[in-house]
C-alpha cells in the first residue's frame, strides 16, 4: 500500500510536524487523524479521493508518527494549533473548496482551529469529534478506560508484524480492515535500535491526551462556528454516540448528523470506502 514519506514543517512555537501530500491536483482535502495513530493511517481511504480529482494531504499530530513530542504536555488547543501551522504552510487556510476531515480527536481539532481562527475550515467533516457538554468526562474521576488502557497498552515488540498479529486477534482493533490496520501498524512504530519496536506515541502520552479531550472547552463554544460541518457517528460507538452527536449538531448553525449502522468508534477503519464516499458529499 502506498504511503508518501514526511516532509517536516515547523510550527510558530518551532515544533517540527510531518506532514503528507498524497497526490491530486484538484481541490484539497486535509485529512487529521485519531489520538494515538498518525497522518499515514488514512492510506486505505485516499486512493478514493485522488480518483475523485482531488488533492490529499495529512500530518502527524504533535507526539504522534514522526511529529516532535511536546515539551509542555498535550493541552488540545494546541492540537488545533497543529492543523493551523499545517493548513497556513499548505497554503489551504481559508480556501473555499477545501474540505477538512478529522476523525476523534481530529475533528474536534478542525473545531478547535476554526473557533481559534473563524473562516480557516469553511467545509469540515467530523466522524465522532471528541466534543462533550461541560467539558465533563462521560468517566468517573481516574476511571478513564481509554487513559488506563493506554498505560496499559503493550510497547515493546519485536517486530511490527508481531503487533499487527496481535491486534488483529481481539478487539478493539480486530473491527478495523487488514489494509487499515496494517496502515496503523507499518507506520506507527519505530525501531529503537536495539531489536525492539516500540509505539510512536508513547502509551504515557496518549494516556495524557485522553484525559485532557473532554475539557476542550468545544461544546460551548459550537453556536460560534459558521463552518458547514457534516457529524458522522457509529450506531455502535461507545465515544460519541447517536444521542451525543445529536447535541453536537444543535448547537451549529450549519450542521448536519449522519449515523453508521453496523459500525463504532473506529468508523472510517472499519469502512474506508464510506468514509471516503461522505468525505466526497461534503459542500
Amino acid at each position: 500500500m502506498y504511503s508518501p514519506q514526511p516532509s517536516i514543517i515547523a510550527t510558530p512555537s518551532g515544533l517540527k510536524i510531518a506532514t503528507y501530500a498524497w497526490g491530486g491536483e484538484g481541490e484539497p482535502i486535509l485529512l487529521a487523524h485519531p489520538t494515538g495513530f498518525h497522518g499515514r493511517v488514512w492510506a486505505p481511504v485516499v486512493p478514493y479521493l485522488l480518483d475523485a480529482g482531488h488533492a490529499v494531504y495529512s500530518f502527524d499530530f504533535r507526539g504522534h508518527g514522526d511529529s516532535d513530542h511536546s515539551p509542555n504536555g498535550y493541552a488540545w488547543s494546541n492540537f488545533g494549533d497543529d492543523i493551523t501551522a499545517v493548513a497556513d504552510h499548505l497554503e489551504l487556510a481559508g480556501h473555499d473548496k477545501l474540505i477538512a476531515a478529522g476523525h476523534s480527536k481530529g475533528g474536534a481539532s478542525i473545531l478547535l482551529a476554526e473557533l481559534s481562527r473563524p473562516g480557516i475550515f469553511k467545509n469540515v467533516w467530523a466522524f465522532e469529534p471528541i466534543v462533550f457538554p461541560g467539558g465533563k468526562s462521560p468517566f468517573p474521576a481516574g476511571n478513564d478506560p481509554l487513559a488506563n488502557g493506554a498505560l496499559r497498552r503493550r510497547n515493546e515488540w519485536v517486530s511490527p508484524q508481531a503487533a499487527y498479529e496481535s491486534y488483529s486477534s481481539k478487539p478493539p482493533m480486530n473491527s478495523m480492515t487488514p489494509a487499515s490496520l496494517h496502515a496503523y501498524v507499518d507506520h506507527g512504530f519505530r525501531d529503537r535500535g536495539d531489536g525492539v519496536y516500540e509505539l510512536k506515541c508513547a502509551p504515557q502520552d496518549e494516556a495524557q491526551m485522553y484525559r485532557n479531550g473532554p475539557a476542550n472547552g468545544i461544546f460551548e463554544r459550537l453556536s460560534e462556528i459558521q463552518s458547514n460541518v457534516h457529524v458522522h457517528v457509529g450506531a455502535d460507538s461507545f465515544s460519541i454516540t447517536p444521542k451525543l452527536g445529536v447535541a453536537i449538531v444543535e448547537q451549529i448553525k450549519n450542521a448536519s448528523l449522519t449515523v453508521w449502522d453496523g459500525n463504532g468508534h473506529f468508523g472510517p477503519q472499519e469502512d474506508p470506502a464510506r468514509a471516503a464516499r461522505s468525505i466526497l458529499a461534503v459542500r
